[in-house]
């Protein structure tokens, strides 16, 4: 499928097709977007989600989006540096979990994203999906997904900026504009982070510079009929300093080095056209979708990797027009390819078909299931399925749960080799089942909410390297059970508490540990309203324990990683309606915090700032 294609495909279908959810106007506060081809009520959601919104992160002072999803129960965020930062849900592998900036894929061609300095003025809302997603998002989202939702602007012209400094500096600003037909808006945002010594000898700093423009529009030309764009650029340069295998201790394997450094491009977009058709109970959607990033080291020749895929589907309301309607049942269909330049003589391409069924019946049960085919060119096709459901008593408790199945297919240079390594064109793609199951229960007089949900996995096939420089598919089972508890409670009109924790067994097949997947995470918070009203202090303690890593140094052994204990703290005080004064602290105690053997993670900084809305 070609890039002139997809346009002429997507030019011709924003004359046949019709509205969004956003402007459909679905209410963001009660409903998952990600949760399905279509969006689903949270409170009829059987399976297990986070949503983290945007006046959150606002005042709790987070700044980047792995911040925000360092709090989240199932979630697991390692970081090396200030550049490189890997995101694991449910003891997934990081390139099993698929991260989503407003629907369109962040990594181009196949691997994981790589987390860096994402800012937050923006974003509207974080959507985190747990367990397999496959049957919805295709491969790479067989552990969970992560949705960046940026903000399109509400009713009417608006305009925010953010200025801050610290240990380096923060512009940002965004401008929307929107009316009955549709919107417009556009930001941009330049972050530097001078960063500090990841080797923790006191020597140079390594800096991270990212620069990100994003413009969306959607209009409603007619009744009934809707076309729109999302369109995002992004680059990033970032020192990072070497290692040194022959070390005898952490401290000595991350080597202090001024020389190395990384350029990052990033482009993504989409068009999307809708359709109503019989008074609102059929829609259609197309949707066309690129991602291409471009990334070197030190000035050599970059590697550039492709994802390019148009969507259709149509849903049919069962019982009612689809805004509306409990029934609904939805086709999809969508063909896809990507590449990279590793691997220039060689390209992946799939077509998929998939059907899904939502279902919210008088007795307050509510289901959604799904199945999946991918007609992959290059390796073992695959069918993926998804069951779930939600039960709310009338006391308000509400139990959930749900079962399904993930897939992951083998990226480039497991197939074809490189940097090095000897590449396996007979891999097959990792296969992972799921289920969990849960209860929300209120308290307070429904002031408060506690979510305990148990889950289980099973990884076949996963992926490894061989003593011969090679891959291949390991026999046996890597197993992945845990339990996450997310609770918050209004225990004053001025205090709002709030606890996540994970408890986490991650095994190979041989029942050795899995890396980089602490064992236990717990979160403690708290927001307090202050100034008589004018502002708020926040407050974050987060705990991590039973960490283990491969120190690629002396023994080359799987060591456990000292615990380790940080809290964060950020202020708000709104000066008048135009202007907010911010200021943060993050790791106020200097706790040495390490995720990955021989990198320290980032000491006591503080931050101060202002905020605009105009």
């Amino acid at each position: 499928m070609t890039t002139r294609k997809a346009l002429l495909a997507s030019a011709a279908a924003a004359a046949l097709f019709s509205q969004s959810a956003t402007a459909q106007g679905f209410d963001l506060g009660e409903i998952v977007v990600s949760g399905g081809f279509n969006p689903v009520d949270a409170q009829s959601y059987g399976r297990s989600a986070s949503v983290v919104t945007g006046e959150e992160i606002e005042t709790r002072g987070i700044t980047t989006v792995q911040d925000a999803l360092r709090a989240l129960p199932g979630v697991s965020v390692s970081s090396q540096g200030n550049s490189l930062t890997q995101v694991r849900i449910r003891g997934g592998e990081a390139n099993h979990t698929l991260i989503l900036i407003d629907g369109v894929e962040a990594a181009g061609g196949d691997g994981s994203y790589i987390l860096s300095g994402l800012e937050t003025l923006n974003v509207e809302r974080i959507e985190v999906l747990r367990g397999p997603q496959s049957v919805f998002y295709g491969s790479n989202a067989s552990a969970g997904v992560i949705n960046i939702i940026t903000d399109k602007g509400a009713e009417g012209t608006e305009a925010r900026t953010r200025v801050e400094v610290g240990a380096g500096h923060t512009a940002s600003a965004t401008v929307s504009a929107r009316g009955a037909r549709g919107g417009l808006s556009f930001s941009l945002s330049d972050t530097y982070d001078e960063g500090w010594d990841f080797s923790g000898a006191e020597g140079e700093k390594d800096s991270s510079r990212r620069q990100t423009v994003l413009l969306s529009a959607d209009v409603a030309p007619v009744e009934g009929l809707t076309f729109g764009f999302d369109l995002r650029s992004s680059t990033q340069e970032y020192d990072y300093d070497g290692n040194d295998s022959s070390a005898t201790s952490p401290g000595g394997y991350v080597v202090d080095d001024p020389a190395p450094f990384s350029d990052r491009d990033e482009i993504t977009g989409r068009l999307f056209a809708e359709y109503e058709m019989l008074d609102g109970r059929l829609v259609h959607r197309l949707d066309w979708q690129l991602t291409e990033n471009e990334q070197s080291f030190s000035g050599g020749a970059p590697t550039e990797t492709r994802s390019e895929a148009l969507k259709y589907r149509f849903t049919y309301g069962l019982d009612a027009p689809v805004s509306e309607a409990r029934q609904m049942l939805t086709f999809f269909v969508e063909d896809s390819e990507d590449s990279s330049s590793t691997n220039p003589d060689f390209d992946r391409s799939a077509v998929s078909y998939a059907l899904e069924y939502q279902g919210s019946f008088d007795n307050g049960l509510t289901v959604q299931a799904g199945v999946r085919h991918d007609d992959n060119s290059v390796f073992e096709d695959a069918t993926t399925w998804v069951l779930s459901g939600a039960y709310a008593l009338e006391s308000g408790v509400r139990l959930h749960a749900s079962a399904g199945t993930g897939v992951v297919n083998p990226s480039y240079l497991e197939l074809y080799g490189g940097f090095g390594f000897t590449g396996n064109p007979n891999l097959e793609p990792e296969r992972n089942r799921s289920w969990d199951i849960g209860v929300e229960v209120p308290f307070a007089q429904g002031r408060g909410v506690v979510d305990l949900t148990y889950f289980d996995e099973t990884l076949e096939d996963e992926i490894t390297t061989t003593a011969a420089s090679s891959y291949e598919n390991q026999s046996g089972e890597s197993t992945r059970r845990g339990v996450e508890l997310d609770g918050s409670w209004a225990a004053t009109e001025a205090l709002d508490l709030r606890a996540a924790y994970t408890w986490l067994e991650a095994e190979n097949p041989d029942g050795s540990v899995e890396i980089r997947r602490p064992e236990h995470e717990l979160l403690l918070g708290a927001t307090m309203q202050a100034f008589d009203g004018r502002g708020s202090v926040s407050a974050d303690i987060r705990h991590v324990a039973g960490n283990f890593d491969t120190q690629f140094f002396g023994a080359f052994a799987t060591r456990e990683l000292p615990d380790y204990t940080t809290v964060d703290v950020a202020a708000r005080y709104a000066i008048d309606d135009t202007f907010t004064l911010t200021g943060r602290v993050e790791n106020l105690f200097d706790s040495e915090a390490v995720d990955s053997w021989g990198y320290v993670g980032r000491p006591r900084t503080a931050y101060v700032g202002l905020d605009a809305t105009f």
